[in-house]
């Protein structure tokens, strides 16, 4: 391990010079090697023996930008369709509908609002949302079908606050 720690502080600089290239901002580009970093550790069982550090560890400071960068950018156009900005003036009557759809997302429940994040604003498949919660593909599927129910009939004024099934 002794010999690892040697190449990673050699390579920390070089990092960094690549992610501040690319983020364009010294504090983001640090966040940015740093998770390349855990991510390079939690999955050192996966490097190739003979593969080239340096490569591997560019390589996933790459797709953690590009990563990053998409997740932006989804966000955004959440926003965008939220809040209707895509209009050069949103009517009056848009910006009440973004706004009361923002309120009943509020009023979801956390497993309810992180479903829907990560599948509508994240883009993880349904497989990839089952394997993070540990359950069966279809129940992501029942769970988020009610929690697009939910929404729905908070968003149109049909009830108050999203009711929860009881299992025994």
């Amino acid at each position: 391990m002794n010999e690892l720690d040697e190449q990673l502080r050699i390579l920390i600089p070089r990092l960094r010079r690549f992610a501040v290239s690319l983020t364009r901002n010294s504090s983001n580009a640090d966040d940015l090697v740093q998770m390349c970093l855990e991510r390079a550790l939690s999955k050192w069982d996966d490097k190739r023996p003979d593969g080239d550090l340096r490569a591997w560890l560019f390589s996933i400071l790459y797709r953690q930008f590009l990563d990053a960068h998409r997740r932006s950018r989804r966000y955004a156009r959440m926003l965008e369709f939220f809040t209707g900005r895509d209009d050069a003036h949103p009517s009056a009557e848009r910006s009440v509908i973004a706004q009361s759809s923002l309120q009943a997302f509020d009023q979801l429940s956390t497993e309810q609002r992180a479903l829907l994040l990560w599948v509508s604003v994240e883009g993880l498949s349904y497989q990839q949302v089952a394997d993070i919660l540990g359950v069966p593909t279809g129940t992501v599927m029942s769970r988020l079908s009610r929690a697009r129910q939910a929404l729905r009939q908070l968003s149109d004024g049909e009830i108050t606050r999203p009711t929860l099934r009881i299992l025994k």
